[in-house]
């Protein structure tokens, strides 16, 4: 699985970070910064969570 943000979408409402810290970051502004775009499988729920936690849909999962 592979996580993706658009940071011409995300507004920094850290939602992602909240439901799913072990997967997504925040920088220093509170934007969405994923450091490690493979997402290990055990970790695959989190990241799925925390994309739809995201108000603005700024996060893409793929598989």
């Amino acid at each position: 699985m592979r996580v993706e943000v658009d940071p011409n979408i995300c507004e920094g409402h850290g939602q992602c970070n909240a439901v799913a810290p072990e997967v997504y970051d925040l920088d220093d502004g509170g934007y969405c910064l994923i450091r490690h775009p493979e997402v290990p499988p055990d970790l695959e729920s989190q990241a799925e969570a925390g994309a739809l936690a995201c108000p603005v849909q700024a996060i893409t999962v793929t598989r």
